[in-house]
């Protein structure tokens, strides 16, 4: 099996897999990372959206080879249940998470957003995160906490 040195939250790691291993398969199997999860496998809920050099892209259907000298981050490395982000430490602050599942992908879909534009206004939001799903319905809240994050008046 080939040997893939990826940079993963600022770290070197050497992994085994073959190269049509999904990135995703290699953080929560081989890495033991548990932030992005396991959604449809075909990159359309967002569950396994992870960061390949600062992009927002769903792990379920990137191959680990194609990750080359990219740095992955993971919801891990945004932050620690000890030390959370700033936008982490907002979906907990608006109780953003009922089940939890789509909490990764909304996070880091929600991070990358975020970079691109630090003020999005409430529409903005809303569409940033269209192709993520939530069953739960904790919609209004997710929307909330990605405001308070980006410092603005919480509206929805």
């Amino acid at each position: 099996m080939p040997k893939y040195k990826i940079k993963v939250n600022g770290v070197a790691k050497a992994v085994e897999a073959d190269s049509d291993t999904p990135l995703l398969y290699v953080l929560r199997d081989e890495l033991e990372l548990h932030g992005p999860r396991f959604g449809c496998g075909l990159g359309q809920c967002g569950a396994c959206t992870v960061h390949i050099n600062g992009a927002a892209v769903r792990s379920c259907v990137v191959p680990v080879s194609a990750v080359g000298t990219g740095a992955v981050t993971t919801l891990e490395g945004l932050g620690s249940s000890q030390k959370p982000s700033k936008l982490q430490q907002a979906f907990i602050d608006e109780q953003a998470a009922q089940c939890g599942y789509c909490i990764n992908g909304m996070i880091m879909q929600a991070a990358d957003l975020l970079k691109r534009n630090p003020k999005p206004t409430e529409q903005q939001i809303k569409e940033g995160l269209a192709m993520n799903l939530c069953r739960c319905g904790t919609h209004k809240r997710i929307v909330r906490a990605v405001q308070r994050a980006s410092d603005q008046e919480v509206t929805a």
